[in-house]
């Protein structure tokens, strides 16, 4: 049985398990100014830290459509997830993946130790960020919501 995770909503800083441990992180791309946030907070997060940023971008296909990826699409998520690492003072890999939906491309990509961040808009209503953020947490994974201007 899978044990839930939990989701942490704007924290001040994150702790390592362990001395010289690494400390893996994972940010969700949704837009470039939200994951240019994110990764800013994630800097000043682990300040002091061993860590570093998996950023993962998801392109959905929808069912009747082959399993593929245009060209000009791929390399556009790429160009963007280049430019946002390179603005980044941690560590950052960056990985597009093809799934059939946002959810699943995510599992798919997130390993289980890692602490996934989220960051959303502050909104009376719950956001799809937010929806993800819960829905990740309920699959067992440690979920940062970090809230957004």
């Amino acid at each position: 049985m899978k044990t839930r995770g939990a989701v942490r909503i704007d924290p001040g800083s994150l702790t390592n398990q362990g001395e010289g441990a690494e400390l893996e992180l994972a940010a969700p791309y949704t837009e470039p100014s939200m994951t240019d946030a994110v990764l800013k907070r994630a800097a000043a997060l682990t300040a002091g830290l061993n860590a570093r940023v998996a950023l993962v971008a998801v392109h959905v296909v929808p069912y009747p459509m082959d399993f593929s990826c245009p060209a000009a699409t791929h390399a556009f998520l790429v160009e963007q997830l280049v430019e946002l690492a390179g603005r980044c003072e941690m560590p950052v890999s960056a990985e597009v993946v093809l799934a059939r939906s946002r959810e699943e491309g995510f599992r798919y990509a997130l390993k289980p130790s890692s602490i996934v961040l989220v960051g959303a808009r502050k909104r009376p209503w719950r956001t799809a960020e937010e929806r993800l953020a819960r829905s990740l947490a309920r699959d067992g994974y440690q979920v940062v919501l970090m809230h957004v201007e």
